[in-house]
């Protein structure tokens, strides 16, 4: 086994940045680990650049993180570089990036690759050298990281030494990124970004009560939860938005279905479990976001998770469902949020957040993090445990949405992502690009495994299943629940509200065809309204009239050809699986457009 090189670390950790002779000088490390940091920083001509890998490097007895050059990326893709690889570090800069040192490797050479770590490695503390210190840096996400160009730019252009770690009583305070379970001894600097509420559970094992919280530093971010005693210990004392010093809790593999946190490990807390406040706040992160705007909500799957921020425009009073599950009352409360893209989408709060949200504010701006998305009458979103969301923050965001809207936006119609008129529902919009034959949506495995994926179809209805075509809804605008009838009234239990008629709205099932084959589609109530030019209502009334003319509107409605945009998605019903497709948006046939697409096609690149 290769020998590492002693004390290298350490020397990479404190040399000044302009000794060439340190850093062009080799040294053989062991990578522990590398992790992909994707840049969000576009480049002056506003192409994004390309990802960027953070690793972790140690020479036995310490270890430090660094960056790698871009142009090192593909030894990491191809798993050239993997845990634990030794190799020799030939070439290297240094630089200081907010204030704080990145040592970035510029070349490098794989030895071998062995299964175990060398030694019993710790964190790097680097103590003062001359004007400047510096500790364990990574640079995130959202720091923009210097290429080896701009490095000798910047290399003696650090504004501000940074701060060394905490000593004495609190120890070394290691990175969260750095944190695994083979380590002991170690104390993280974090900032409390989201708190649940207690839960209970009772089985026949006994009974029960956790709480969980997320914890950032400039690092990352982990995930921490707290059972039973711990929960009596520590959830009054942990508090949404401070940071603390936190020690002697265990880490574990992350239970991934649980939890949205970026980290493979969460932490346990437990009896001996040390938390102290930390007023000395600097160089731990607020709540960092990567805001996804609202018209781009339908180019995401459901159930992703993502970042929003928006304008309250309208608020619901707070009501309760009945959760069979639980068996018990959940409080819930549904706003309507808007923002600059023209677009609104209705959030769902739960729980405590439903409980505790003002409506004294007129249109306040709050930014969510973490919250799900859902395909219920094209796009919705839902907070659940995990989710936080903050009234007002203090970012740049909220007073540019707060100048637009106090301005020009409150005036504004704003489109909602629901599936709307004109025989076209909202979701992806129908692209000729990306159109696909039947038959190359089936062997090509679309929305396998378990991943919903669009596609683009032009088809030609053959047949429409008549029975069940639609469902009694609630008449109240934006609700569609199914209403039941109770003593001659239609009751909604969301709206808790009874009414003497329902609205029927389409449940489409219809077999299309094209050149290549057929295939059974679904689609809700505006595809209905395109099929047959007349709403789910009166296509009732007409069976009811006159059976025989509803038929022919039924027959009618065959051998029409739409353009679809689709969603195929896998779903498992009486454990059966199957693959579903959803239409998201129906589009008669232009024919103008139609063939200026097909002229536009004769003159391209393609047909020369």
């Amino acid at each position: 086994m290769s020998q590492l090189s002693a004390g290298c670390i350490k020397l990479l950790q404190t040399a000044d940045p302009g000794d060439l002779d340190v850093f062009n000088s080799p040294y053989v490390v062991q990578f522990l680990s590398t992790k992909r940091v994707g840049n969000t920083n576009p480049t002056a001509s506003g192409a994004t650049p390309p990802d960027r890998y953070r690793i972790i490097m140690s020479d036995g007895t310490q270890y430090m993180q660094a960056m790698l050059a871009t142009q090192l990326n593909e030894m990491v893709t191809s798993n050239t570089i993997t845990k634990n690889t030794i190799a020799v570090l030939e070439k290297l800069t240094c630089s200081f990036v907010q204030g704080k040192r990145l040592v970035v490797v510029l070349g490098l050479r794989v030895l071998e690759h062995v299964a175990e770590k060398i030694g019993e490695p710790q964190n790097i503390d680097a103590p003062a050298s001359g004007a400047e210190t510096a500790t364990p840096a990574v640079a995130s996400a959202s720091t923009s990281v210097p290429t080896p160009a701009a490095a000798s730019v910047n290399m003696s252009s650090s504004s501000r030494p940074p701060q060394p770690p905490p000593k004495g009583r609190h120890g070394n305070i290691y990175p969260i990124e750095g944190l695994s379970p083979y380590q002991n001894n170690w104390t993280i600097k974090a900032r409390v970004t989201q708190k649940s509420d207690i839960k209970t559970w009772s089985n026949a094992r006994g009974e029960g009560k956790l709480f969980n919280v997320t914890l950032m530093d400039d690092s990352g971010e982990i995930r921490g939860t707290g059972f039973n005693l711990a929960v009596d210990e520590l959830y009054p004392r942990l508090e949404e938005g401070k940071v603390y010093y936190i020690s002697k809790a265990r880490v574990n593999l992350a239970k991934k279905k649980f939890s949205n946190v970026n980290n493979d490990y969460e932490l346990s807390f437990e009896r001996n479990t040390e938390v102290e406040e930390c007023h000395e706040v600097t160089n731990v992160p607020t709540i960092k976001y990567n805001f996804v705007p609202l018209n781009l909500l339908e180019e995401l799957n459901k159930d992703a998770i993502c970042d929003v921020i928006g304008v309250v425009k309208e608020a619901s009073p707070v009501t309760e469902i009945t959760s069979v599950k639980q068996n018990r009352q959940i409080p819930k409360r549904e706003l309507t949020l808007v923002d600059k893209s023209g677009f609104s989408v209705r959030m769902t709060l739960w729980g405590k957040q439903a409980e505790q949200y003002s409506t004294a504010e007129s249109s306040p701006v709050i930014a969510f993090k973490g919250v799900k998305v859902g395909d219920f009458g094209g796009r919705s979103l839902s907070m659940y445990s995990s989710s936080t969301m903050h009234v007002n923050p203090d970012i740049d965001e909220c007073f540019t949405l707060r100048g637009w809207y106090d301005s020009s936006g409150a005036e504004q119609t704003f489109k909602a992502h629901s599936m709307s008129g004109g025989g076209a529902a909202s979701g992806a919009a129908f692209n000729r690009a990306d159109i696909r034959s039947l038959d190359e949506v089936k062997q090509t495995g679309y929305g396998m495994p378990e991943k919903p994926e669009n596609f683009s179809a032009r088809a030609t209805i053959m047949h429409i299943k008549a029975d069940n075509i639609s469902y009694p809804a609630c008449p109240t605008q934006g609700c569609n629940k199914k209403v039941l009838e109770i003593n001659g009234t239609w009751r909604c239990e969301k709206c808790e509200q009874s009414y003497p008629a329902p609205e029927h709205r389409y449940i489409m099932s219809m077999a299309v065809a094209d050149y290549s084959g057929q295939a059974w589609l679904q689609g809700f109530n505006e595809v209905g309204v395109a099929v047959f030019g007349m709403t789910a209502n009166e296509l009732l009334e007409k069976k009811e009239r006159d059976p025989s003319e509803y038929n022919a509107i039924m027959h009618k409605a065959n051998c029409h050809t739409f353009n679809f945009s689709c969603r195929a998605k896998q779903d498992t019903y009486n454990e059966n699986t199957r693959i579903r497709y959803g239409i998201s948006r129906i589009q008669p046939l232009n024919y103008k457009e139609e063939a200026i697409a097909m002229r536009d096609l004769l003159y391209s690149a393609w047909a020369r």
